[in-house]
């Protein structure tokens, strides 16, 4: 039998998800003045790199529900900054693509985030920050997570 922890000061969730807010507030705050948001910057970033991908794609990307990509492309969309269209291959799936003003945004949101980027390495340590964002990764794609039933 596993034992289990009822203390929330051990629960990896609650811990995951308070530095992520954290974190999350750290870099807003210095994509503040590109009138973004980080997981709009994000967005914004995933689509000027890998070019246009329907929701589903970019939600599996992402590593968020499909509904809450939703909730956060209504303002890209809004704004001119995105572009949503019917998917190339199937008319029913919605295609996102980074539009002009779009990508002028994303290029002018690059330049704080790298000044966030750079202030959280020194705050946080170069190294360290790098083996931090290689162990988050890890935990992302975990399929024994990612699996019904978890672990036994």
């Amino acid at each position: 039998m596993l034992s289990v922890s009822t203390n929330p000061a051990a629960c990896n969730c609650l811990a995951l998800r308070q530095a992520a807010r954290h974190v999350t507030q750290f870099y807003d705050r210095y994509l503040a003045s590109s009138g973004l948001r980080a997981t709009q910057y994000s967005i914004l970033a995933r689509l000027q790199r890998k070019g246009p991908m329907t929701i589903n794609a970019l939600a599996a990307e992402l590593v968020m529900d499909r509904t809450t990509l939703g909730r956060n492309i209504l303002p890209l969309q809004r704004d001119g900054l995105i572009a949503v269209g019917p998917g190339p291959s199937d008319r029913r799936s919605k295609e996102l693509r980074l539009t002009s003003s779009g990508d002028a945004r994303f290029r002018g949101a690059l330049k704080c985030w790298s000044e966030a980027q750079a202030r959280f390495e020194t705050a946080f340590g170069a190294k360290r920050a790098k083996e931090l964002r290689a162990l988050l990764q890890e935990a992302a794609t975990n399929e024994r997570i990612a699996a019904a039933g978890g672990f036994e």
